[in-house]
């Protein structure tokens, strides 16, 4: 690599050769005589180690149920309920559910009496609950998630107004439907088919109208609306990325727009996308006003087991493997609502974070030593590109454990040095923390780990059924998992986290392979640790036979875009489960039948459609027990969410008083109120990229607007034209990190001029607006608003919009078009709200945008160019960027005003200190224009003295003759109107407001 840091395009396949070629040379893996590589170069001795073997980590031969030729189709052979014992109050129905039939028990056992319970919680919220009619704490064939892990949104008094109503019939048996009584559309029903509750599968059917618009259903990479021929399976899983399968999250809630013709009177039937459209794609109505009118609503399952949810063209299954049907329904009546009304009464609130957490943050695993670290902060700075928050991956540990650093490549001599330089800067660390806690080899006395010591004295292990510990495999060798339900989980993990603070002075944490992650199925390192440490059941990234050969995408262009590529390989799964089908015949499965009395919790009766197969491969057995006695196989999906309400109490004891920064890999439902969360292992293909709006955009409705993916690209090598692209849409979404993976070509910004130069340019624009991303924040962490958006959700009168997932809205007022697709200088990009009189205004050149309602327009879009534009309407506020969040928060204030078609704009701002939980003052600023003027309304008494020091106002047709700000007249020559542009720009305003601009309220006027 050139010594000023810079690759260019002609030197990239030069150097590619060479590190392939290196990295040949010296990775020595061995099975059983020594494990010592030169990894990057350098040199690291792990000492003779046992290789696991690849047969370690491979499961039972299973066939999704969906899949399988032979699967029993519960609706054809399970009797259903029959209701009775009815009961209605005021604030609900309950009624006791008896088995219409004989048992079918198709994949388990069946529950012959149910308890129904229906409550009206709230003017938005309504609640179906059905669980068994007898459970005690020695019924362990039902586990309910209790309310102290997964609170349940409870009732409240203002339920008389709720628009939303339950209706019950019995014929053939049992079934229920929620109405939206102000339209008469039946939002969810299950009339017509058979509930089966058995000890290990619930199923229930939900009808849907034609050509529906569903969203969530997470963790996976997908388009924002999900397909109607799809199975979304929930199960977290450690696994790379791939299209449309399960990975790290679990969130079982969707969100339901349906759309409707304007007027009319009686009962509301949803238009089908046939009916939206006219023959050309556009309104199929004349003059302005879409003619639609749309509704939205939200679903959520309070269920933790594993589960597959079938989407059909007409109706929705939901299949678990345990649990209960807790339902809450959330009726909007638009998106923006039902965001909220999920995140405040269900999930809770998305957590605040701190201002530097928005700044740009540099990865990758493969960073050597702390001399290698400094460099790179170092050259990041030397390009002017902004560096918040330099990471390190598992490099940095002692054989991979947990809580310790590398004694030769990052010794605790250097600690000092690198820290004081770092924090003296304004700059932040942040290490991965793996889920896993290596075990010691019991015969070798300097093996010992105090980590895993003092976790086994206070017993926070997980356990075999027979009691003894369950050990299995990760990075380090066999490994042991922390119980989050076992008495002193939670307490060692904070005291581990407040020990390695006082010799590592980490800002935030980052925890991976939470889902929880294991190389080997089942307790495989019973009887084997005096093996310890052991080189997990593959090799490596740099080791001899997995060295990274393939060539940037860009090298190998076709005329098939990667947007084509990305089609093909989130096609239907109809296309795969045919053509396993038609194989599986011959192929001898592993199929289980339900046994009285007895759970086969390793194998369950009914095979989800998880991407490992076996529910043990790549993960911690499902028959590992908790303290407690509860089977990991009825919380696995809540692992990940447990370990980050650990971590942020630590960090709240490391910080006393600041705002826990977190990024987690493996989530569920209300894990955004600890932490955020990254994408995982992408690839740097361009599909990627485009697919991490859809995934940000699904996060903002889990209530986890904190999102980021690994920009660039994790696997693979990336090239200048990706990154640089990658750079661009990265500096857009709330948590903007580059990270890629050992081995593979370096990806820093400053690698290539033409990624520096975009980056810069990209992070400018993201830098100013930091005040606008903060205060979007502390909307979101208040009121459960969005982050970033669905053009959709903004404009929900425009059915054209529904599956729009190459833009995306940050928060109401910026518009991101961002170029997915390599080798090309335009992109085509729909401008919302046209047809209702909306305006928008580019970024770049504050000129009106002229463009057709409903029509994709060809947009200007260079290579280090992306389209942004700001709407009409808006007041912004920015703050000029300095290198830091720190420096930035010191620079004089702007503001940016887009007028209207009328005039008119209005916004907000809101200041604190930027890391507090509990403010001491704050301020909050209100904008309103109108009228050939601007005031803000200032309240709070949170002191910042910066000035005022430029003001830009959009959409203004006249030159002003004089602008004042309140009784004093501006300059003439901080003057500059543009008749061409029609914008209006007062500059170097800061000696009218050297006091600080936020001191009170005040008025702009110009006329």
């Amino acid at each position: 690599m050139a010594p000023s840091g810079l690759l260019q395009a002609s030197a990239l396949v030069t150097s590619f050769v060479a590190l392939t070629a290196a990295q040949n040379q010296t990775a020595t893996p061995t099975s059983a005589t020594g494990w010592s590589t030169t990894l990057a170069g350098t040199p690291t001795s792990f000492g003779p180690v046992y290789t696991i073997p690849a047969s370690a980590d491979q499961g039972a031969d299973l066939i999704p149920n969906i899949q399988d030729p032979l699967a029993v189709n519960a609706q054809d052979v399970c009797p259903g309920y029959k209701a009775s014992q009815l009961q209605e109050t005021d604030g609900g129905i309950s009624a006791v559910l008896t088995l219409a039939g004989a048992p079918c028990n198709v994949y388990g056992n069946d529950v012959d009496v149910l308890n129904l319970k229906v409550e009206y919680q709230s003017k938005d919220r309504l609640a179906v609950s059905i669980e068994p009619a007898y459970l005690d704490a020695s019924n362990s064939s039902h586990y309910i998630v209790p309310e102290s892990l997964i609170p349940r949104p409870q009732a409240e008094d203002s339920h008389k107004d709720l628009d939303l109503a339950f209706a019950w019939g019995d014929d053939p048996s049992f079934w229920f439907s929620v109405t939206r009584q102000s339209t008469g559309d039946v939002i969810f029903t299950t009339k017509g088919t058979h509930l089966v509750y058995e000890d290990q599968f619930i199923e229930f059917v939900n009808t849907l109208p034609e050509d529906y618009n569903l969203y969530g259903l997470g963790e996976r990479i997908h388009g924002l609306r999900l397909n109607n021929n799809f199975t979304a399976t929930i199960y977290a899983a450690d696994v790379g990325d791939p299209i449309d399968r399960n990975i790290y999250g679990s969130h079982p809630f969707y969100l339901e727009t349906r759309y409707f013709p304007t007027g009319g009177n009686g009962t509301k039937k949803p238009l089908k996308q046939s009916e939206l459209n006219d023959e050309n794609g556009g309104y199929p109505t004349g003059g302005k006003g879409s003619g639609f009118e749309s509704y939205s609503h939200g679903v959520y399952l309070r269920n933790a087991h594993a589960m597959d949810v079938v989407l059909k063209p007409t109706n929705l299954t939901w299949r678990s493997l345990g649990g209960s049907i807790d339902l809450f329904f959330f009726d909007g009546p638009t998106q923006p609502e039902v965001t909220k009304q999920y995140q405040t009464s269900a999930i809770g609130l998305p957590a605040m974070q701190q201002y530097w957490s928005f700044g740009y943050h540099q990865c990758r695993w493969g960073y050597r030593n702390w001399t290698e670290l400094r460099e790179v902060v170092e050259t990041l700075r030397n390009f002017s590109i902004p560096m918040e928050t330099i990471w390190l991956d598992i490099d940095y540990m002692d054989q991979y454990r947990d809580f310790t650093t590398d004694p030769v490549t990052f010794p605790a001599s250097g600690v000092k040095d690198f820290f004081d330089w770092l924090h003296g800067n304004n700059q932040h660390f942040v290490p991965i923390v793996d889920s896993a806690i290596y075990i010691p080899n019991p015969t070798n006395a300097s093996d010992a780990y105090d980590v895993y010591t003092r976790g086994n004295d206070s017993d926070v292990f997980l356990k075999n059924p027979d009691g003894s510990q369950y050990i299995g495999a990760v990075w380090p060798g066999y490994t042991v998992f922390p119980d989050w339900l076992s008495v002193n989980g939670v307490s060692w993990w904070v005291n581990e986290m407040v020990e390695w603070h006082k010799s590592v002075p980490f800002s935030g944490f980052w925890i991976d392979m939470s889902e929880v992650s294991s190389f080997c199925v089942g307790s495989c390192g019973t009887g084997n640790v005096t093996l310890n440490p052991v080189h997990p059941p593959f090799s490596l990234p740099g080791e001899v036979g997995n060295v990274i050969y393939d060539y940037p995408e860009g090298f190998n262009i076709t005329n098939a875009t990667e947007a084509a590529t990305a089609s093909a390989l989130s096609a239907s799964q109809a296309a795969a489960a045919s053509a396993t089908a038609a194989s599986s015949v011959s192929v001898e499965y592993l199929r289980t039948t339900p046994t009285p009395g007895v759970r086969n919790i390793n194998h369950p009766p009914y095979v989800i459609d998880n991407v490992q197969g076996d529910l043990a491969v790549h993960a911690v057995s499902p028959n590992a027990t908790h303290q407690n006695g509860v089977a990991e196989y009825d919380v696995h999906n809540l692992w990940g969410h447990q370990i980050l309400n650990a971590t942020y109490q630590g960090l709240l004891s490391v910080f006393p008083g600041k705002r826990p920064f977190i990024i987690g890999r493996s989530t569920f439902a209300g894990s955004g109120k600890w932490a955020g969360h990254w994408g995982g292992d992408n690839a740097s293909k361009w599909y990627y990229m485009y697919f991490s709006i859809p995934q940000a955009l699904s996060f903002s409705l889990f209530g986890i607007p904190m999102f980021g993916v690994d920009t660039c690209g994790f696997n693979g090598n990336t090239d200048s034209e990706l990154c640089a692209r990658w750079m661009q849409l990265s500096a857009f979404f709330p948590f903007y990190r580059n990270h890629n993976t050992l081995s593979a070509l370096s990806q820093e910004p400053y690698r290539w001029e033409s990624v520096a130069s975009a980056s810069r340019t990209a992070m400018h624009i993201r830098y100013s607006l930091l005040p606008y991303m903060y205060t979007l924040f502390h909307q979101a962490h208040t009121t459960g608003s969005t982050v970033m958006r669905a053009l959709a959700w903004e404009f929900p009168n425009e059915p054209q919009l529904a599956g729009v997932d190459t833009q995306f809205l940050l928060g109401p007022n910026i518009l991101v078009t961002p170029v997915l697709e390599p080798q090309v200088d335009t992109v085509r990009g729909v401008f919302p709200g046209l047809v209702d009189g909306e305006s928008w205004y580019d970024w770049y050149t504050g000129e009106k945008v002229q463009a057709e309602a409903g029509v994709n327009t060809t947009i200007s879009a260079p290579l280090g160019h992306i389209p942004v534009y700001i709407r009409g309407g808006a007041v912004l506020p920015t703050q000029e960027p300095g290198y830091t969040t720190a420096e930035s928060r010191k620079n004089p204030w702007g503001l940016i005003v887009a007028l209207s078609g009328d005039g008119k704009a209005s916004g907000s701002l809101y200041i604190d200190d930027g890391e507090s939980i509990e403010q001491e003052s704050i301020l909050e600023v209100s904008f309103a224009a109108q009228s050939g003027s601007l005031k803000a309304d200032v309240q709070g008494d949170f002191k910042d003295t910066n000035a005022l020091g430029n003001v830009t106002i959009l959409g203004v047709h006249s030159a002003p003759k004089q602008v004042k700000l309140n009784d004093l007249t501006v300059d003439s020559s901080k003057i500059a109107y543009n008749a061409t542009a029609s914008t209006l720009k007062l500059c170097d305003l800061n000696d009218l407001t050297s006091g600080g601009v936020w001191q009170g309220s005040w008025t702009l006027s110009w006329a």
